[in-house]
């Protein structure tokens, strides 16, 4: 069987703080799969120091390649910018991971060996056996945990953890899908394609930690406008709405 190569993306925004650490870490995880496995940094318009970090982080680090946005484009709009990168890098799927690592690189071998049983995206879940959340205020939990109960259910996909970004999906599959999200519900819309094009989808247990309270504060929000573009794609698949139906963005 041919042994099939790799890319982690990680999409950053003004992560002048984190973003050595986050590499770092990530490129001692990725030494396991040496010539398989590359690392792929998103520099989404930021306006602090991120892509001169980036710049010295590429002659450090041989298997890192840098794209730069000129512009903030959202955190959507930087997942296919690095999904396209991983697929001219000729990988056969891509792991997503945010920069501030509140997703632990040691949960990449779990992710690399479920796509390698055959899965076209494999999510990693804090809601099932083996996964869990440390430091997560109980109400930011049960949030979760509940709205991810009533988006399986819509979806009628075997994942529990449906808003997790911390997943792997082929290139080619990704390549298909017209994502046109332009931040974080670009998550939802991606399981809505998977769903349409009826991908194997899998899930995996990972934990969830909290991000450092030396980096910027989170910019998701908890507000109707969000839990409503997130339940959009649920409820897409749910009633068998095709894209040509999508309102703009």
């Amino acid at each position: 069987m041919k042994e099939e190569s790799f890319a982690v993306v990680v999409p950053m925004f003004n992560e002048q703080d984190g973003a050595v650490r986050c590499l770092d870490a990530i490129s001692r995880a990725l030494e396991e799969w040496p010539g398989r496995a590359r690392l792929v940094a998103v520099n989404d318009g930021s306006f602090d120091r991120t892509a001169e970090v980036l710049r010295a982080a590429a002659e450090k680090h041989a298997g890192l390649t840098v794209v730069n946005h000129e512009r903030n484009l959202g955190y959507g709009q930087a997942l296919q910018t690095g999904g396209r990168a991983a697929r001219e890098l000729g990988c056969d799927f891509v792991i997503f991971m945010d920069s501030d690592l509140t997703n632990d690189p040691c949960f990449i071998r779990t992710l690399v060996e479920k796509m390698n049983e055959g899965c076209d995206l494999v999510k990693a879940s804090r809601y099932i056996k083996g996964g869990g959340v440390e430091n997560v205020p109980p109400w930011r939990y049960w949030i979760s945990r509940v709205g991810n109960a009533v988006v399986r259910w819509l979806y009628g996909l075997p994942v529990h953890d449906c808003t997790n970004g911390f997943r792997a999906i082929r290139t080619e599959l990704l390549a298909r899908m017209r994502i046109r999200e332009r931040s974080f519900p670009a998550i939802m819309e991606e399981l809505y394609w998977a769903k349409l094009l009826r991908a194997r989808v899998c899930e995996v247990p990972y934990i969830l930690t909290s991000r450092a309270e030396t980096l910027r504060p989170s910019s998701f929000e908890y507000r109707p406008k969000v839990f409503y573009r997130y339940l959009k794609y649920p409820f897409m698949a749910f009633f068998r709405i095709q894209p040509s139906k999508q309102t703009n963005q």
